[in-house]
Protein backbone atom coordinates (compact mmCIF):
# COMPACT_ATOMS: atom_id res chain seq x y z
CA UNK A 1 0.00 0.00 0.00
CA UNK A 2 1.31 3.12 -0.71
CA UNK A 3 2.24 6.11 1.53
CA UNK A 4 0.03 8.52 2.79
CA UNK A 5 2.96 10.20 4.44
CA UNK A 6 3.65 14.02 2.97
CA UNK A 7 6.92 15.13 1.74
CA UNK A 8 7.92 17.95 3.76
CA UNK A 9 4.58 18.25 6.07
CA UNK A 10 5.81 21.26 7.89
CA UNK A 11 7.49 23.35 5.26
CA UNK A 12 4.01 22.54 2.75
CA UNK A 13 1.85 23.85 6.14
CA UNK A 14 3.67 26.62 6.66
CA UNK A 15 3.38 27.90 2.81
CA UNK A 16 -0.78 27.26 3.12
CA UNK A 17 -1.11 29.02 6.16
CA UNK A 18 0.82 32.42 4.40
CA UNK A 19 -0.99 32.23 0.73
CA UNK A 20 -4.42 31.12 1.90
CA UNK A 21 -7.03 33.78 2.15
CA UNK A 22 -10.54 34.35 1.41
CA UNK A 23 -11.47 33.97 -2.24
CA UNK A 24 -12.99 37.05 -3.38
CA UNK A 25 -16.40 36.12 -5.29
CA UNK A 26 -17.28 39.08 -6.79
CA UNK A 27 -15.36 40.04 -8.94
CA UNK A 28 -14.68 43.50 -11.00
CA UNK A 29 -15.77 43.31 -14.46
CA UNK A 30 -14.67 45.20 -17.36
CA UNK A 31 -17.37 47.99 -18.89
CA UNK A 32 -19.53 46.01 -21.32
CA UNK A 33 -18.44 46.22 -24.92
CA UNK A 34 -20.84 46.62 -27.87
CA UNK A 35 -19.86 44.69 -30.93
CA UNK A 36 -22.08 45.55 -34.47
CA UNK A 37 -22.66 42.42 -35.92
CA UNK A 38 -21.50 42.80 -39.53
CA UNK A 39 -24.15 42.26 -42.76
CA UNK A 40 -23.93 38.52 -42.83
CA UNK A 41 -21.66 38.06 -40.28
CA UNK A 42 -21.83 34.86 -37.75
CA UNK A 43 -20.45 34.10 -34.56
CA UNK A 44 -18.75 30.86 -32.82
CA UNK A 45 -16.94 30.25 -29.49
CA UNK A 46 -16.94 30.00 -25.74
CA UNK A 47 -18.50 26.42 -24.76
CA UNK A 48 -18.52 23.25 -26.68
CA UNK A 49 -21.85 21.98 -25.11
CA UNK A 50 -23.42 24.28 -27.07
CA UNK A 51 -21.75 23.81 -30.47
CA UNK A 52 -25.23 22.37 -32.05
CA UNK A 53 -26.85 26.12 -31.69
CA UNK A 54 -23.76 27.46 -33.65
CA UNK A 55 -23.31 29.93 -35.32
CA UNK A 56 -24.74 32.21 -32.63
CA UNK A 57 -28.33 32.94 -32.63
CA UNK A 58 -30.12 36.15 -31.47
CA UNK A 59 -31.31 35.83 -27.65
CA UNK A 60 -28.28 33.40 -27.08
CA UNK A 61 -26.07 34.33 -23.55
CA UNK A 62 -23.78 32.59 -21.05
CA UNK A 63 -21.71 33.58 -18.57
CA UNK A 64 -18.18 31.93 -18.11
CA UNK A 65 -16.93 32.78 -14.72
CA UNK A 66 -17.31 29.30 -12.93
CA UNK A 67 -19.01 27.67 -15.60
CA UNK A 68 -17.93 25.63 -19.11
CA UNK A 69 -20.86 23.56 -19.38
CA UNK A 70 -19.22 20.43 -18.00
CA UNK A 71 -16.83 20.45 -21.37
CA UNK A 72 -14.55 22.35 -22.98
CA UNK A 73 -14.54 26.53 -23.11
CA UNK A 74 -12.37 29.14 -24.24
CA UNK A 75 -13.00 33.16 -23.67
CA UNK A 76 -13.55 33.37 -27.15
CA UNK A 77 -15.49 34.26 -30.30
CA UNK A 78 -14.72 33.69 -33.75
CA UNK A 79 -16.81 35.10 -36.66
CA UNK A 80 -16.94 33.90 -40.33
CA UNK A 81 -15.27 37.77 -40.95
CA UNK A 82 -12.48 37.02 -39.64
CA UNK A 83 -13.00 38.94 -36.20
CA UNK A 84 -11.82 37.60 -32.71
CA UNK A 85 -13.10 38.48 -29.19
CA UNK A 86 -10.63 37.39 -26.48
CA UNK A 87 -9.93 38.03 -22.73
CA UNK A 88 -7.58 36.33 -20.51
CA UNK A 89 -10.50 36.18 -17.88
CA UNK A 90 -13.85 34.88 -18.36
CA UNK A 91 -16.44 36.59 -20.00
CA UNK A 92 -20.40 37.01 -20.25
CA UNK A 93 -22.21 38.11 -23.44
CA UNK A 94 -25.79 38.13 -24.97
CA UNK A 95 -26.74 38.33 -28.50
CA UNK A 96 -29.34 40.88 -29.34
CA UNK A 97 -30.81 43.43 -31.29
CA UNK A 98 -28.06 42.90 -34.51
CA UNK A 99 -25.34 43.04 -31.31
CA UNK A 100 -22.99 41.74 -28.99
CA UNK A 101 -23.04 42.89 -25.24
CA UNK A 102 -20.00 41.78 -24.06
CA UNK A 103 -17.81 42.11 -20.80
CA UNK A 104 -15.03 40.47 -19.07
CA UNK A 105 -14.21 39.59 -15.42
CA UNK A 106 -10.93 41.23 -14.34
CA UNK A 107 -9.61 41.55 -17.84
CA UNK A 108 -9.75 44.61 -20.83
CA UNK A 109 -11.25 42.84 -23.71
CA UNK A 110 -9.47 42.30 -27.07
CA UNK A 111 -11.23 42.60 -30.32
CA UNK A 112 -8.94 41.63 -33.55
CA UNK A 113 -8.94 41.29 -36.91
CA UNK A 114 -7.05 38.89 -38.85
CA UNK A 115 -8.08 37.89 -41.96
CA UNK A 116 -11.35 37.93 -43.62
CA UNK A 117 -12.73 34.46 -42.92
CA UNK A 118 -13.33 32.02 -39.71
CA UNK A 119 -10.43 30.16 -40.60
CA UNK A 120 -7.88 33.23 -40.71
CA UNK A 121 -9.57 34.69 -37.67
CA UNK A 122 -8.82 30.94 -36.14
CA UNK A 123 -5.31 31.03 -36.90
CA UNK A 124 -5.10 34.60 -35.69
CA UNK A 125 -6.45 34.02 -32.47
CA UNK A 126 -4.56 30.56 -31.94
CA UNK A 127 -0.76 32.22 -32.65
CA UNK A 128 -1.82 34.97 -30.56
CA UNK A 129 -3.71 33.57 -27.37
CA UNK A 130 -3.08 29.47 -27.10
CA UNK A 131 0.01 28.46 -29.60
CA UNK A 132 0.43 25.10 -30.90
CA UNK A 133 2.80 23.08 -28.08
CA UNK A 134 4.19 21.17 -30.72
CA UNK A 135 2.79 17.72 -28.78
CA UNK A 136 0.53 15.46 -29.09
CA UNK A 137 -1.15 12.98 -26.49
CA UNK A 138 0.14 9.27 -26.92
CA UNK A 139 0.15 8.72 -30.76
CA UNK A 140 -1.89 5.09 -29.86
CA UNK A 141 -5.37 7.30 -28.94
CA UNK A 142 -5.44 8.31 -32.59
CA UNK A 143 -4.34 4.21 -33.99
CA UNK A 144 -6.64 2.15 -32.31
CA UNK A 145 -9.63 1.77 -31.33
CA UNK A 146 -9.96 3.11 -27.35
CA UNK A 147 -11.98 0.73 -25.06
CA UNK A 148 -13.62 1.87 -21.70
CA UNK A 149 -14.84 -0.57 -19.64
CA UNK A 150 -18.11 1.87 -18.32
CA UNK A 151 -21.35 1.02 -20.01
CA UNK A 152 -20.26 -2.65 -19.82
CA UNK A 153 -19.78 -2.53 -16.32
CA UNK A 154 -20.93 0.60 -14.81
CA UNK A 155 -19.92 0.58 -11.20
CA UNK A 156 -19.30 -2.69 -10.59
CA UNK A 157 -15.47 -2.79 -12.14
CA UNK A 158 -13.62 -5.69 -11.16
CA UNK A 159 -10.68 -8.28 -12.51
CA UNK A 160 -12.81 -10.85 -13.66
CA UNK A 161 -14.81 -8.70 -16.04
CA UNK A 162 -12.79 -6.44 -17.35
CA UNK A 163 -9.70 -9.44 -18.51
CA UNK A 164 -13.53 -10.82 -20.11
CA UNK A 165 -14.04 -7.62 -21.91
CA UNK A 166 -10.51 -7.13 -23.47
CA UNK A 167 -10.38 -10.64 -24.30
CA UNK A 168 -14.10 -10.66 -26.54
CA UNK A 169 -12.36 -7.40 -27.91
CA UNK A 170 -9.83 -9.92 -30.18
CA UNK A 171 -11.96 -13.01 -29.77
CA UNK A 172 -14.64 -10.81 -32.36
CA UNK A 173 -11.44 -9.81 -34.57
CA UNK A 174 -11.39 -6.14 -33.03
CA UNK A 175 -8.24 -4.82 -32.74
CA UNK A 176 -6.90 -3.90 -29.30
CA UNK A 177 -6.02 0.01 -28.68
CA UNK A 178 -6.44 1.75 -25.28
CA UNK A 179 -8.21 -0.02 -22.63
CA UNK A 180 -9.96 2.30 -20.10
CA UNK A 181 -11.27 0.94 -16.52
CA UNK A 182 -13.41 3.43 -15.13
CA UNK A 183 -15.26 4.50 -11.84
CA UNK A 184 -15.05 2.01 -8.90
CA UNK A 185 -11.92 0.40 -9.55
CA UNK A 186 -10.66 2.31 -6.27
CA UNK A 187 -11.32 0.89 -2.61
CA UNK A 188 -12.73 5.12 -2.48
CA UNK A 189 -12.81 8.56 -4.01
CA UNK A 190 -9.27 9.40 -3.14
CA UNK A 191 -8.12 6.32 -1.84
CA UNK A 192 -6.45 5.13 -5.04
CA UNK A 193 -5.47 1.80 -4.71
CA UNK A 194 -7.56 -1.49 -6.37
CA UNK A 195 -10.22 -2.59 -4.40
CA UNK A 196 -9.20 -6.11 -2.81
CA UNK A 197 -12.99 -7.59 -2.95
CA UNK A 198 -12.79 -6.86 -6.88
CA UNK A 199 -9.16 -7.63 -7.79
CA UNK A 200 -7.23 -10.43 -6.87
CA UNK A 201 -4.39 -9.53 -8.62
CA UNK A 202 -3.84 -5.89 -10.15
CA UNK A 203 -0.86 -6.56 -11.40
CA UNK A 204 -1.12 -9.57 -12.74
CA UNK A 205 -4.22 -8.09 -14.75
CA UNK A 206 -2.35 -5.56 -16.28
CA UNK A 207 0.30 -7.85 -17.65
CA UNK A 208 -2.32 -9.65 -19.14
CA UNK A 209 -3.87 -6.78 -20.70
CA UNK A 210 -0.56 -5.50 -21.47
CA UNK A 211 0.36 -9.05 -23.23
CA UNK A 212 -2.99 -8.82 -25.39
CA UNK A 213 -1.97 -5.38 -26.83
CA UNK A 214 -3.44 -2.87 -24.48
CA UNK A 215 -2.70 0.06 -22.62
CA UNK A 216 -4.02 0.90 -20.00
CA UNK A 217 -5.57 3.74 -18.15
CA UNK A 218 -7.25 4.28 -15.35
CA UNK A 219 -10.31 6.55 -14.19
CA UNK A 220 -9.66 9.70 -11.24
CA UNK A 221 -10.41 12.42 -10.38
CA UNK A 222 -9.95 15.17 -7.59
CA UNK A 223 -12.73 14.41 -5.37
CA UNK A 224 -11.85 12.40 -1.86
CA UNK A 225 -14.63 10.98 0.21
CA UNK A 226 -14.92 12.63 3.79
CA UNK A 227 -14.38 10.41 7.19
CA UNK A 228 -11.37 8.29 5.52
CA UNK A 229 -8.04 7.76 6.47
CA UNK A 230 -6.96 10.14 3.46
CA UNK A 231 -9.28 12.19 3.88
CA UNK A 232 -8.34 12.79 7.46
CA UNK A 233 -4.25 13.01 6.57
CA UNK A 234 -4.76 15.44 4.07
CA UNK A 235 -7.17 17.77 5.74
CA UNK A 236 -4.57 17.51 8.56
CA UNK A 237 -1.93 19.01 5.57
CA UNK A 238 -4.16 21.43 4.50
CA UNK A 239 -4.26 20.60 0.96
CA UNK A 240 -8.40 20.77 -0.03
CA UNK A 241 -10.17 23.69 -1.19
CA UNK A 242 -11.75 25.55 2.13
CA UNK A 243 -14.49 26.87 3.21
CA UNK A 244 -14.51 31.01 3.11
CA UNK A 245 -13.27 31.32 6.47
CA UNK A 246 -10.55 28.79 6.15
CA UNK A 247 -11.88 26.46 8.95
CA UNK A 248 -12.11 23.17 7.26
CA UNK A 249 -12.31 21.40 4.16
CA UNK A 250 -15.19 22.70 1.85
CA UNK A 251 -17.68 20.02 0.85
CA UNK A 252 -18.55 19.61 -2.90
CA UNK A 253 -21.72 17.76 -4.15
CA UNK A 254 -21.06 16.22 -7.45
CA UNK A 255 -22.39 13.47 -9.41
CA UNK A 256 -21.96 10.53 -7.10
CA UNK A 257 -21.96 11.79 -3.40
CA UNK A 258 -20.34 14.72 -1.09
CA UNK A 259 -16.89 15.11 -1.24
CA UNK A 260 -13.83 16.97 -0.30
CA UNK A 261 -11.91 18.41 -3.15
CA UNK A 262 -7.99 18.66 -3.68
CA UNK A 263 -6.62 22.37 -4.27
CA UNK A 264 -4.39 22.07 -7.48
CA UNK A 265 -3.20 25.82 -6.82
CA UNK A 266 -1.34 24.08 -4.32
CA UNK A 267 2.10 22.46 -4.45
CA UNK A 268 1.02 20.23 -1.53
CA UNK A 269 -1.93 18.89 -3.37
CA UNK A 270 -0.41 18.01 -6.52
CA UNK A 271 2.68 16.19 -4.70
CA UNK A 272 0.08 13.98 -3.43
CA UNK A 273 -1.26 13.14 -6.41
CA UNK A 274 1.77 13.02 -8.27
CA UNK A 275 2.89 10.28 -5.83
CA UNK A 276 -0.75 8.56 -6.22
CA UNK A 277 -0.17 8.22 -9.76
CA UNK A 278 3.34 7.63 -9.75
CA UNK A 279 2.55 4.70 -7.51
CA UNK A 280 0.21 3.02 -9.81
CA UNK A 281 2.54 3.31 -12.49
CA UNK A 282 5.43 1.73 -10.81
CA UNK A 283 3.52 -0.58 -9.20
CA UNK A 284 1.21 -1.95 -11.54
CA UNK A 285 2.18 -0.64 -15.14
CA UNK A 286 -0.77 1.70 -15.39
CA UNK A 287 0.18 3.68 -18.70
CA UNK A 288 -2.27 7.11 -17.92
CA UNK A 289 -5.31 8.11 -16.83
CA UNK A 290 -8.78 9.30 -17.28
CA UNK A 291 -9.31 12.88 -15.30
CA UNK A 292 -12.75 13.50 -14.80
CA UNK A 293 -14.22 15.91 -12.98
CA UNK A 294 -12.44 19.63 -12.13
CA UNK A 295 -14.97 21.70 -13.79
CA UNK A 296 -15.31 24.93 -12.82
CA UNK A 297 -18.78 24.65 -11.23
CA UNK A 298 -17.78 22.72 -8.26
CA UNK A 299 -15.63 25.84 -6.93
CA UNK A 300 -18.31 28.32 -7.94
CA UNK A 301 -18.97 29.02 -4.01
CA UNK A 302 -17.45 30.77 -1.14
CA UNK A 303 -14.26 29.20 -0.34
CA UNK A 304 -10.51 29.56 0.22
CA UNK A 305 -7.91 28.23 -1.59
CA UNK A 306 -4.21 28.22 -1.71
CA UNK A 307 -3.62 31.01 -4.42
CA UNK A 308 -6.14 33.51 -2.69
CA UNK A 309 -6.48 34.90 -6.01
CA UNK A 310 -7.85 31.65 -7.53
CA UNK A 311 -11.02 31.96 -9.22
CA UNK A 312 -13.42 28.98 -9.99
CA UNK A 313 -11.70 28.42 -13.92
CA UNK A 314 -8.35 28.97 -12.13
CA UNK A 315 -9.31 25.35 -10.39
CA UNK A 316 -9.83 24.48 -13.78
CA UNK A 317 -6.90 25.54 -15.36
CA UNK A 318 -4.56 23.90 -12.92
CA UNK A 319 -5.98 19.98 -12.78
CA UNK A 320 -5.38 20.35 -16.53
CA UNK A 321 -1.92 21.22 -16.02
CA UNK A 322 -1.37 18.79 -13.83
CA UNK A 323 -1.96 16.06 -16.54
CA UNK A 324 0.46 17.06 -19.40
CA UNK A 325 2.67 15.08 -17.19
CA UNK A 326 0.93 11.99 -18.50
CA UNK A 327 0.52 11.60 -22.59
CA UNK A 328 -1.87 9.09 -22.26
CA UNK A 329 -4.69 11.35 -21.11
CA UNK A 330 -8.45 11.91 -21.50
CA UNK A 331 -10.43 15.11 -19.96
CA UNK A 332 -14.08 16.01 -20.51
CA UNK A 333 -13.91 19.74 -18.56
CA UNK A 334 -11.39 21.95 -19.50
CA UNK A 335 -10.69 26.04 -19.40
CA UNK A 336 -8.70 27.88 -21.32
CA UNK A 337 -5.81 25.19 -22.56
CA UNK A 338 -5.59 25.06 -26.07
CA UNK A 339 -3.36 24.25 -28.08
CA UNK A 340 -2.32 21.80 -25.24
CA UNK A 341 -1.48 18.01 -25.78
CA UNK A 342 -4.45 17.25 -23.56
CA UNK A 343 -6.90 14.51 -25.56
CA UNK A 344 -10.62 15.95 -25.20
CA UNK A 345 -13.26 13.82 -25.26
CA UNK A 346 -17.44 15.27 -25.42
CA UNK A 347 -19.97 14.89 -22.52
CA UNK A 348 -21.95 11.85 -22.39
CA UNK A 349 -24.34 11.71 -24.92
CA UNK A 350 -27.45 9.69 -24.99
CA UNK A 351 -28.56 7.16 -26.58
CA UNK A 352 -30.49 8.87 -29.60
CA UNK A 353 -30.08 10.07 -32.68
CA UNK A 354 -30.87 13.50 -31.20
CA UNK A 355 -27.51 13.42 -29.73
CA UNK A 356 -25.70 11.57 -32.23
CA UNK A 357 -26.66 15.12 -34.50
CA UNK A 358 -25.11 16.91 -31.90
CA UNK A 359 -21.35 15.28 -32.67
CA UNK A 360 -20.20 16.90 -35.37
CA UNK A 361 -20.68 19.93 -34.72
CA UNK A 362 -19.89 19.84 -31.37
CA UNK A 363 -16.32 18.40 -32.20
CA UNK A 364 -15.93 21.01 -34.47
CA UNK A 365 -16.35 23.64 -32.08
CA UNK A 366 -13.69 21.75 -30.19
CA UNK A 367 -11.46 22.55 -32.99
CA UNK A 368 -12.00 26.05 -32.99
CA UNK A 369 -11.53 26.51 -29.57
CA UNK A 370 -7.86 25.63 -29.75
CA UNK A 371 -9.09 21.87 -28.98
CA UNK A 372 -7.81 19.29 -31.75
CA UNK A 373 -7.25 16.55 -30.40
CA UNK A 374 -10.62 14.98 -29.55
CA UNK A 375 -12.84 12.61 -28.78
CA UNK A 376 -16.72 12.11 -29.49
CA UNK A 377 -18.21 10.67 -26.17
CA UNK A 378 -18.18 6.51 -26.74
CA UNK A 379 -19.80 4.95 -29.66
CA UNK A 380 -23.73 4.64 -29.26
CA UNK A 381 -23.68 7.36 -26.28
CA UNK A 382 -21.68 7.10 -22.88
CA UNK A 383 -24.83 7.64 -20.59
CA UNK A 384 -25.18 4.19 -18.97
CA UNK A 385 -29.34 4.63 -18.16
CA UNK A 386 -29.33 4.04 -21.89
CA UNK A 387 -28.30 0.92 -21.75
CA UNK A 388 -29.23 -1.21 -18.16
CA UNK A 389 -32.71 -2.02 -20.45
CA UNK A 390 -31.15 -3.81 -23.57
CA UNK A 391 -34.70 -3.58 -25.67
CA UNK A 392 -33.80 -0.31 -25.59
CA UNK A 393 -30.70 -0.04 -27.60
CA UNK A 394 -31.24 0.74 -31.67
CA UNK A 395 -28.60 -1.36 -33.39
CA UNK A 396 -28.78 1.51 -36.35
CA UNK A 397 -27.97 4.16 -34.14
CA UNK A 398 -24.94 2.19 -32.81
CA UNK A 399 -23.39 1.37 -36.57
CA UNK A 400 -23.96 5.27 -37.09
CA UNK A 401 -22.80 6.13 -34.45
CA UNK A 402 -19.36 4.13 -35.35
CA UNK A 403 -19.51 5.44 -38.43
CA UNK A 404 -18.89 8.96 -37.49
CA UNK A 405 -16.37 8.42 -35.00
CA UNK A 406 -14.66 6.36 -37.52
CA UNK A 407 -13.11 9.08 -39.50
CA UNK A 408 -12.69 11.93 -36.10
CA UNK A 409 -9.25 11.90 -34.51
CA UNK A 410 -10.42 9.20 -32.03
CA UNK A 411 -12.64 6.45 -31.71
CA UNK A 412 -14.04 5.26 -28.42
CA UNK A 413 -15.98 2.10 -27.85
CA UNK A 414 -17.82 1.34 -24.54
CA UNK A 415 -21.18 -0.75 -24.65
CA UNK A 416 -19.89 -3.56 -26.19
CA UNK A 417 -21.16 -4.33 -30.22
CA UNK A 418 -20.32 -8.05 -30.49
CA UNK A 419 -23.43 -8.75 -27.08
CA UNK A 420 -26.08 -5.85 -28.26
CA UNK A 421 -25.79 -6.47 -31.95
CA UNK A 422 -26.83 -8.97 -34.32
CA UNK A 423 -24.48 -10.10 -36.61
CA UNK A 424 -25.49 -7.60 -39.77
CA UNK A 425 -25.00 -4.76 -37.15
CA UNK A 426 -21.59 -6.01 -36.08
CA UNK A 427 -20.09 -6.61 -39.25
CA UNK A 428 -21.30 -2.82 -40.12
CA UNK A 429 -19.48 -1.59 -37.14
CA UNK A 430 -16.47 -3.64 -37.91
CA UNK A 431 -16.48 -2.07 -41.51
CA UNK A 432 -16.10 1.41 -40.09
CA UNK A 433 -12.90 0.44 -37.91
CA UNK A 434 -11.52 -0.82 -41.13
CA UNK A 435 -12.30 1.78 -43.17
CA UNK A 436 -11.02 3.80 -40.54
CA UNK A 437 -7.73 1.63 -40.84
CA UNK A 438 -7.35 2.82 -44.87
CA UNK A 439 -7.74 6.78 -44.03
CA UNK A 440 -5.45 6.75 -40.75
CA UNK A 441 -2.05 8.51 -42.33
CA UNK A 442 -4.11 11.02 -43.21
CA UNK A 443 -5.67 11.01 -39.74
CA UNK A 444 -2.36 10.67 -38.52
CA UNK A 445 -0.76 13.60 -40.59
CA UNK A 446 -3.46 15.58 -39.57
CA UNK A 447 -2.43 15.26 -35.68
CA UNK A 448 1.15 16.07 -36.46
CA UNK A 449 -0.06 18.94 -38.53
CA UNK A 450 -2.26 20.34 -35.33
CA UNK A 451 0.45 20.05 -33.08
CA UNK A 452 2.54 22.31 -34.47
CA UNK A 453 0.07 24.48 -35.98
CA UNK A 454 -3.01 24.60 -33.72
CA UNK A 455 -5.20 23.73 -36.97
CA UNK A 456 -8.24 21.81 -36.10
CA UNK A 457 -8.78 17.94 -37.22
CA UNK A 458 -12.33 18.11 -37.98
CA UNK A 459 -13.55 21.20 -39.62
CA UNK A 460 -16.59 23.24 -40.48
CA UNK A 461 -17.09 23.14 -43.57
CA UNK A 462 -17.60 27.31 -43.57
CA UNK A 463 -13.87 26.98 -42.23
CA UNK A 464 -12.44 25.66 -45.34
CA UNK A 465 -14.78 26.76 -47.93
CA UNK A 466 -16.01 30.56 -46.70
CA UNK A 467 -18.22 32.39 -48.51
CA UNK A 468 -19.95 29.27 -50.08
CA UNK A 469 -23.61 29.31 -47.65
CA UNK A 470 -22.31 26.57 -45.54
CA UNK A 471 -22.46 28.33 -42.06
CA UNK A 472 -25.46 26.39 -40.83
CA UNK A 473 -24.38 23.05 -41.83
CA UNK A 474 -23.66 20.86 -39.11
CA UNK A 475 -24.13 17.18 -40.65
CA UNK A 476 -21.30 16.69 -42.53
CA UNK A 477 -17.64 17.98 -42.07
CA UNK A 478 -14.17 18.24 -43.12
CA UNK A 479 -11.17 15.81 -42.50
CA UNK A 480 -8.59 18.27 -42.86
CA UNK A 481 -8.60 20.39 -46.37
CA UNK A 482 -9.23 17.20 -48.85
CA UNK A 483 -11.94 14.83 -47.32
CA UNK A 484 -15.34 15.70 -46.59
CA UNK A 485 -17.34 13.55 -44.85
CA UNK A 486 -21.11 13.09 -44.62
CA UNK A 487 -22.39 9.87 -42.28
CA UNK A 488 -26.15 8.98 -41.67
CA UNK A 489 -27.02 10.86 -38.62
CA UNK A 490 -30.61 10.77 -39.03
CA UNK A 491 -33.21 7.71 -37.72
CA UNK A 492 -34.34 5.67 -40.68
CA UNK A 493 -31.85 7.60 -43.15
CA UNK A 494 -31.57 5.29 -46.10
CA UNK A 495 -29.71 8.01 -48.37
CA UNK A 496 -28.87 11.70 -47.85
CA UNK A 497 -28.45 15.09 -49.45
CA UNK A 498 -24.33 16.10 -49.40
CA UNK A 499 -23.85 19.75 -50.46
CA UNK A 500 -20.38 19.80 -52.07
CA UNK A 501 -18.56 22.96 -52.32
CA UNK A 502 -16.92 24.43 -55.20
CA UNK A 503 -14.47 22.23 -57.24
CA UNK A 504 -14.37 18.63 -58.45
CA UNK A 505 -15.29 15.40 -55.73
CA UNK A 506 -14.51 12.09 -56.05
CA UNK A 507 -16.60 9.18 -54.53
CA UNK A 508 -16.69 6.03 -55.76
CA UNK A 509 -15.10 6.31 -58.64
CA UNK A 510 -17.37 8.81 -59.92
CA UNK A 511 -16.58 12.96 -60.75
CA UNK A 512 -19.24 15.17 -59.16
CA UNK A 513 -19.08 19.05 -59.86
CA UNK A 514 -19.57 21.15 -56.67
CA UNK A 515 -21.28 24.40 -55.83
CA UNK A 516 -24.54 22.27 -55.85
CA UNK A 517 -26.34 19.47 -53.47
CA UNK A 518 -26.51 15.91 -54.53
CA UNK A 519 -28.70 13.46 -53.66
CA UNK A 520 -26.81 9.85 -53.16
CA UNK A 521 -28.20 6.10 -50.99
CA UNK A 522 -25.99 5.21 -48.64
CA UNK A 523 -26.17 1.34 -47.35
CA UNK A 524 -25.95 0.14 -43.52
CA UNK A 525 -22.10 -0.28 -43.85
CA UNK A 526 -21.66 2.47 -46.13
CA UNK A 527 -19.56 6.23 -44.79
CA UNK A 528 -20.03 8.67 -47.85
CA UNK A 529 -16.49 10.37 -48.33
CA UNK A 530 -15.85 12.83 -50.87
CA UNK A 531 -12.26 13.73 -51.81
CA UNK A 532 -11.07 17.14 -53.47
CA UNK A 533 -10.50 16.04 -56.76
Amino acid sequence: MKSLLPKATMFLITLYVIHTSVQVNAQKMSDSEIIEILPGEQWWGSAVWDGHLMPLQENYSIDLFGNTKANQAQPLLLSNKGRVIWSEKPITYSISDKEIHVSSYGEQLEVSTFGKSLKSGYIGASQKYFPASGKTPDPLLFQRPQYNTWIELIYDQNQRDILKYAKAILENDMPSGVLMIDDNWQEDYGKWEFHPGRFDSPGSMIDSLHQMGFKVMLWICPFVSPDSDVYRELAARGVFVKTADGSEPLMVRWWNGVSAVLDFTNPGAVDWFDDQLEYLSSEYGVDGFKFDAGDSHFYNQPSSSYDSLAIPNDHNIAFQQFGLKYPLNEYRATWKMGGQPLAQRLHDKGHNWEDLQKLIPQIALQGLLGYPFNCPDMIGGGSFGSFINDATIDQDLIVRSAQVHALMPMMQFSVAPWRVLDQEHFEAVKAAVDLREQYLPIILSLVDHAKNTGEPIVRLMEYEFPNQGFEEVKDQFMLGSGLLVAPIIRQNQKGRTVTLPKGKWKYKEQIYRGGKSIAIEVGLTEIPVFEKH
